[in-house]
């Protein structure tokens, strides 16, 4: 639904590079090299914003 603020693993804060992530990668910038920009190498913060999946626009007509 919403990406969490901090990795589910290490802890670190990682909410608020989704939104950076999300624009360069629809724009077409490879995954890889994002994600190395924004300075995320361990690959628990890696997989937290490769595997978000936004839900929230299909589930606000259910509240």
């Amino acid at each position: 639904m919403i990406i969490p603020v901090r990795c589910f693993t290490c802890g670190r804060v990682i909410g608020h590079l989704y939104e950076e992530y999300a624009r360069r990668t629809e724009a077409g910038e490879s995954a890889e090299k994002v994600l190395d920009d924004l300075k995320l190498e361990r690959y628990c913060c890696r997989r937290m914003l490769i595997t978000h999946v936004e839900l929230i626009d299909e589930v606000m007509p259910f509240t």
